[in-house]
């Protein structure tokens, strides 16, 4: 009977990692042993691959792991997506687990609108490239760009450049009733004012949006029938209030759309945080179902609905890190420097409601401007003294944090951030979180992830 395939939990790493250096062993003898015995899995690289959804786990009878595949996208086209590692434990050797996971990360990588899967393997060992033929792989030019930073890793590492082999597997487009896959991504706000009050009584706001590469996951089906169905539950949120649901009914009645959709959510992001999360899952929605249901409608369009549902709503549907001032509506793009942010989150919701209520919180602070905003003059946060105040738990992240540099509250929290220029700072300070709060290390992007899927599903070009 198969073991049962799940995504990995950051709990696993060191499980994961046991699993790679005892299946390293079946390599000794082998010319190219001396290279695989110096390099392990980094495991902080493996923690943002499991936070990022890319890792899965086959569970033997005990539910503890014996096998895993790991997908990267980092070093490949747009189209395509890596398998960066893929091991099972010895002793579960010749049950056809690696088989089920190599074909479950295929899967997904349909799913999610990829056309290859693309993997550096050795030719000459049976359960290398012998194996992967026998799954649809087929030997490609080494030197085809798309392998140029796998070659510059093994040349790093100094593996035998003689002894590798590249493949890669084509996937074909998932068809109109399949599963499709869509990413959710968070955001944080680098500062947040409120400058004043708006006729309707609204609060007008100035912050920075930043999208981020790692956020929730939603999968989508089309129906025939015209139902729009939320599969599975989410804590304290009703069927008919969630913003998913109403997305898809928004743009439903507008296009005069007679499908429907089945909607699936792996939520990472979590409530109350300030991240964004629902804001972010109600954009994808729009944009994954005008693709999924043809509407073709421009992102203008797209925004504007959005608007209905939320404030934050639209920077999700342009994709686009911003400046945003109004209620967060009105948006000027804005170019970032690559950052990598920890992002603690310390386990304690804030609801917003209630601190737009709060009689000490400061509406009337001065405009701010871009300028000010780059050259690092601007960076509070209006609700923190008020989060601080009423959520000691927030407080105390926001202290631990401050320990390492200028820790920030993102939208009315509870989540905090702290920005650094690489990634091997960022991961070191997220090793030292305290048991109490979950910390992850993420990225800035450019563009949103849900632009880059929407690409690969083939809705539109990337740079829309």
């Amino acid at each position: 009977m198969p073991l049962p395939i799940e995504r990995a939990h950051p709990s696993q790493v060191d499980a994961l990692c046991a699993i790679e250096r005892e299946a390293l062993q079946l390599f000794r003898g082998h010319p190219a042993w001396t290279s695989y015995a110096a390099v392990s899995i980094p495991p902080e690289l493996l923690r943002q691959g499991i936070d990022r959804g890319l890792v899965w786990v086959a569970l033997d009878d005990d539910g503890a792991p014996a096998g895993f595949v790991w997908l990267d996208s980092e070093s490949h086209g747009s189209d395509a997506i890596g398998i960066a590692e893929i091991d099972v434990r010895p002793r579960h050797g010749r049950r056809g687990i690696g088989a089920a996971l190599l074909e479950h990360a295929c899967a997904w990588a349909r799913e999610a609108g990829y056309r290859r899967v693309d993997l550096g393997t050795l030719a000459d060992v049976p359960w290398n490239a012998p194996f992967y033929a026998r799954h649809g792989f087929a030997a490609v030019d080494k030197n085809d760009p798309a392998f140029a930073f796998a070659r510059k890793r093994d040349r790093e590492n100094g593996f035998p450049d003689h002894l590798r082999v590249f493949m890669s597997r084509s996937l074909p487009a998932s068809g109109d009733d399949d599963w499709t896959v869509w990413p959710a991504p968070a955001k944080l706000n680098l500062f947040l004012r409120i400058v004043g009050r708006l006729p309707d009584g609204y609060h007008e706001l100035q912050t920075v949006f930043r999208l981020l590469d790692w956020g929730d996951e939603i999968r989508l089906r089309r129906r025939a029938d015209g139902e729009v169905r939320r599969l599975g539950e989410a804590p304290g949120v009703p069927e008919s209030s969630d913003l998913m649901v109403r997305a898809a009914q928004l743009l439903q009645r507008h296009g005069g759309v007679s499908a429907g959709v089945d909607i699936a959510l792996d939520k990472r992001i979590p409530m109350g945080g300030g991240l964004g999360g629902g804001s972010s899952d109600a954009a994808t929605v729009l944009v994954a179902l005008n693709h999924l249901w043809r509407l073709d409608l421009n992102v203008d369009g797209l925004a504007e609905l959005g608007r209905e549902l939320g404030a934050d709503v639209p920077v999700f549907v342009r994709g686009r890190s911003a400046w945003a001032e109004g209620v967060g509506e009105q948006l000027t793009p804005i170019s970032l420097p690559r950052r990598h942010y920890v992002v603690l989150d310390p386990h304690d919701p804030v609801p917003t409601g209630a601190l737009f209520q709060a009689a000490e919180l400061t509406r009337n602070a001065p405009r701010a401007t871009i300028s000010s905003f780059v050259s690092g003059e601007t960076t509070e946060n209006a609700f923190a003294p008020v989060v601080r105040t009423r959520h000691p738990r927030v407080a105390a992240a926001l202290d631990w944090l401050g320990g390492f540099g200028q820790a920030r509250l993102s939208g009315s929290g509870g989540c905090v951030f702290l920005e650094t220029r690489n990634f091997d700072r960022a991961a070191a300070i997220a090793a030292r979180c305290p048991a109490t709060f979950t910390a992850r290390v993420v990225a800035g992007v450019e563009v949103s992830p849900l632009q880059d899927a929407l690409a690969r599903h083939g809705g539109a070009n990337r740079t829309t």
